[in-house]
């Protein structure tokens, strides 16, 4: 089973360009669960320019599937998460000021840390996942680190899926089958939509979780939240 997380984060951006609370995130992310998400994604960033500290919160008693938070494990990101005590914490490796999370880490130049903020995640009870590409020797290096899962970066599949899709999801075919072959267990986002989901999820072994935000906040705009969050579950059967 492949189970759908649904990102907020569009959503408390639309909030923030008007202020007050409409549309309402606690509202929006336990809607997603009545229509079937299996689980809500946020990504605090510093600046708060989507998702607020206060918002994690808010959500954290509300949310009765997984909850998902993802961010660069700075000091006051591991405050928060460790506070907050999610359900999974996918690390990331963005710059405070990035725009979108747009690439996975190498790992093996990012190893201590990360088997470190790994450790004081799990020692809290919490699932970890790292964000990563297609690299095979990376993810062996991942499994190394003691992790639970990887996020599989799934921008490059998405932009030539349309052309060939064959070709784009081969290296993905090969990192999943890599992965669970080290234990590893295999979540994948970043441009997943409804053009390209159904064919990801046939293709990959063993495939975990999606997490999708943009995408699904974008249809939903013109199928209505409800029908979209049901489309997408479709898509992943």
């Amino acid at each position: 089973m492949t189970n759908l997380s649904v990102n907020v984060n569009k959503i408390a951006t639309l909030r923030n360009a008007r202020g007050g609370n409409v549309p309402c995130v606690e509202k929006v992310a336990l809607d997603c669960e009545n229509f079937g998400a299996d689980g809500i994604t946020v990504h605090p960033r510093p600046d708060e320019r989507h998702i607020r500290r206060s918002d994690v919160f808010t959500l954290r008693p509300l949310v009765r599937t997984e909850f998902n938070i993802e961010g660069y494990p700075s000091e006051q990101f591991m405050e928060l998460v460790l506070m907050v005590k999610p359900t999974q914490v996918t690390l990331v490796p963005d710059a405070p000021d990035a725009l979108t999370s747009s690439c996975g880490w190498d790992v093996a130049a990012n190893f201590e840390f990360l088997t470190q903020i790994i450790d004081r995640l799990q020692e809290a009870g919490i699932r970890t996942s790292i964000f990563v590409g297609t690299d095979c020797e990376n993810i062996r290096m991942a499994a190394k680190t003691g992790t639970d899962r990887i996020e599989l970066y799934t921008g490059p599949y998405a932009a030539n899926y349309p052309t060939d899709p064959e070709k784009a999801i081969a290296p993905f075919v090969e990192a999943a089958n890599v992965a669970h072959s080290v234990g590893l267990g295999v979540n994948a986002g970043h441009d997943l939509s409804l053009e390209n989901l159904k064919y990801f999820k046939e293709k990959i072994p063993n495939l975990k979780e999606v997490s999708i935000g943009h995408a699904l906040i974008a249809d939903a705009l013109y199928l209505g939240l409800e029908a979209t969050v049901k489309a997408y579950k479709e898509c992943v059967k």
